[in-house]
């Protein structure tokens, strides 16, 4: 019974042990005064006293370990501020590797930079010429010229094409075709103002005229394989006004409409009929033949009758349309009318041209090295105040007058530089020329006039020859329109008929390498021009019948062209022709006479093909140089029968390459 409140006196102690646990963070003080108030008060009990000593001793233990946290902390914190401008440092290296990052992500995966904030960003790279550098004036790029393409309009086309100018366009010629495409697929009745904008900007650079033609190209030959209708409206609708504009040959519009034209359908038919709209009235100002070609395939395709009759409305729309004279839709807009015709650069691009390609790497954002960079830049300012009329400010502080006596002397300078193009380009384009002129003429007479309006330069008259010499072989059969154009140039010109006499011996030196048709169509080209008188014939000086110098198909060649003059003549006139005696010297390769063998090699050449008494001459003469050989023979005093040997078998040696002759002409033949 005496223990029972000293059991219960430890419980209530331990409940204030537990108390000053909870309480660490009170001051020593406190609690050393609060254990002497209860040694007083339990001073009678000694269990008491210990169990409060223990309480005391863990309450100290607790208060130790809670110091010397404290002094840790205290020590961290003084670490972190001796190592302050390193933490900062390496912050601000994060910050720009992570906004680099971002920035890596594109379009699709990155941020949104308010302007204000990348304009800052801007201002703090002081390396102009860095990849972020770089890769920012990109992006300030795209949109400065997506903005300026999607609102362009008749009224401020204007305004647009000097903002465009000031924007580096080499560099972002990618951009620029994309927006140009997207803006015209989104709203295609805008094409004619999209179109006007490209004229003016192909007029001063060509590459991206020729770029934006290609990937309408590519994107008409997409749509045309899916059978997607609504994107080949929008491609022709392009493709026209390319056209009109005279951006692109209209070449290419026949192309289009033959293709478009080829498997008749009632869709394909409405976008034919669509095109023919638009590009219609440029097609009957610069090739009528194939303008009127198309027509005649739409009145074919009505009159057969087997499209559905909404279609065959559709087509006679057209035909309406046509019978006005395109008068609701014009060529070119008066306001869109921005370039001289002189001016304009005409792209020629095939439309299944298998190796166009549309460059879409462009479109992407690739580094350069920081050297290029700023060369590139550079060279943009110059083309950009060269276009937009900007003369650089002289800091020098000559006068006006100086500055326009040098502006004079380095435009006398340029005026007198010749600039020399190693890579062809302009002769490819005369060739072009040529050739269009050529196949899209309707009467011989009015070709030879409008090849004769290309001002051809001195010394490119050649280029006309040989043009129309490759335009007759690859015909099927042989057209004299061909003939016709090269025998009025010669006689309107002079220097035509010498380069025709050159271009036959590049042909008989070379007419091995052609095809059975082509050599007898070529033949039969300069047959023409020498019975007409058209060229000398001088030019028989470059052939000479021998087995040595000739070959199966040369033999072929000389044959066509003399049957072509007995045919054409008659054999007694062509008789009468190589008698003449101012021609005998151009003939002596034709009808050798230097050796037996090469006499009887050209006697049995030209009886096999069928014109052996264009040889009298020179059987008259091997019977006399046989006789004068048998005289000889007989005179010779002691070698009679050596020599009788000898000449028969010489004899025999010759009759036998004779007969080889003969086998080998008349295969030929």
């Amino acid at each position: 019974r005496s223990q029972t409140p000293g059991e219960g006196a430890p419980s209530g102690e331990q409940r204030a042990g537990r108390m000053g646990k909870d309480k660490k963070k009170k001051k020593k003080s406190s609690s050393s005064s609060s254990s002497s108030s209860d040694s007083d008060k339990a001073a009678p009990q000694q269990e008491t006293q210990k169990e409060v000593a223990q309480g005391g001793e863990g309450a100290a233990k607790e208060r130790g370990d809670a110091a010397s946290r404290a002094k840790n902390a205290g020590e961290g914190e003084r670490r972190r501020r001796e190592e302050a401008p390193e933490v900062d440092d390496d912050i601000e290296a994060y910050k720009k590797r992570k906004i680099a990052d971002l920035e890596a992500l594109g379009r699709s995966g990155g941020v949104y930079i308010p302007p204000f904030k990348l304009a800052r960003m801007q201002e703090e790279i002081e390396d102009k010429t860095s990849k972020e550098y770089q890769r920012q004036t990109w992006e300030a790029l795209r949109k400065s010229i997506n903005g300026l393409v999607n609102k362009v309009n008749v009224g401020n086309i204007k305004n647009i094409v000097e903002e465009l100018f000031q924007e580096n366009l080499v560099r972002g010629r990618g951009l620029f075709v994309r927006a140009l495409i997207r803006a015209q697929m989104a709203s295609p009745g805008f094409t004619h103002v999209f179109v006007g904008l490209v004229a003016v900007i192909n007029s001063k650079l060509p590459e991206l005229g020729d770029l934006l033609i290609r990937r309408v190209i590519l994107q008409f030959r997409r749509a045309y394989k899916r059978n997607d209708k609504i994107v080949t409206t929008a491609a022709i609708k392009f493709m026209a006004h390319l056209v009109n504009q005279k951006v692109c040959s209209e070449l290419l519009a026949l192309h289009v409409a033959t293709l478009l034209l080829e498997r008749v359908t009632d869709d394909s038919i409405e976008v034919c009929v669509a095109f023919m709209q638009e590009v219609g009235q440029a097609l009957q100002e610069l090739s009528s033949a194939g303008s009127q070609a198309i027509f005649e395939r739409f009145r074919t395709i009505l009159h057969e009758g087997e499209i559905d009759r909404r279609v065959q409305y559709v087509i006679e729309g057209l035909f309406e349309v046509r019978r006005k004279k395109f008068t609701d839709y014009p060529m070119v807009l008066e306001e869109l009318d921005l370039v001289e015709d002189e001016d304009q650069i005409t792209h020629e691009v095939d439309l299944l041209d298998e190796t166009i390609k549309g460059d879409e790497t462009l479109n992407i954002f690739k580094a350069v090295p920081p050297e290029q960079y700023a060369a590139d830049e550079a060279k943009w300012r110059l083309i950009s105040n060269e276009i937009l009329g900007i003369e650089q400010e002289d800091g020098s502080g000559s006068s006006s007058d100086d500055s326009d006596d040098e502006a004079d002397e380095a435009a006398d300078k340029r005026a007198q530089e010749k600039i020399v193009d190693f890579t062809e380009q302009d002769l490819v384009n005369l060739r072009r020329s040529i050739y269009l002129v050529i196949m899209s003429s309707v009467h011989f007479e009015e070709c030879v006039h409008k090849i004769l309006k290309l001002n051809i330069a001195e010394g490119q008259e050649k280029e006309v020859c040989t043009m129309l010499i490759d335009c007759c072989a690859m015909e099927k059969m042989f057209n004299r329109f061909f003939a016709l154009q090269a025998e009025r140039l010669c006689r309107l010109n002079p220097v035509y008929q010498e380069n025709f006499v050159e271009s036959f011996g590049v042909q008989f030196s070379t007419v091995h390498r052609l095809e059975t048709n082509k050599l007898r169509n070529i033949g039969k080209f300069f047959s023409h021009l020498l019975y007409t008188d058209a060229i000398p014939w001088s030019l028989m000086s470059q052939v000479r019948i021998t087995e040595e110098t000739t070959t199966s198909s040369s033999r072929i060649f000389i044959k066509v062209i003399f049957q072509e003059l007995s045919e054409q003549w008659g054999i007694r006139k062509l008789v009468d022709r190589l008698k003449e005696e101012e021609l005998q010297p151009y003939f002596t390769g034709l009808f050798p006479k230097d050796h037996p063998k090469n006499v009887r090699f050209a006697i049995n050449y030209f009886t096999a093909i069928g014109l052996g008494v264009l040889t009298e001459d020179l059987r008259a003469y091997l019977q006399q140089a046989n006789a004068q050989a048998a005289e000889q023979a007989k005179q010779a005093p002691g070698d009679g029968p050596s020599d009788s040997d000898s000449s028969d078998s010489s004899s025999d040696s010759s009759s036998d390459s004779s007969d080889s002759s003969d086998s080998s002409d008349s295969s030929d033949s």
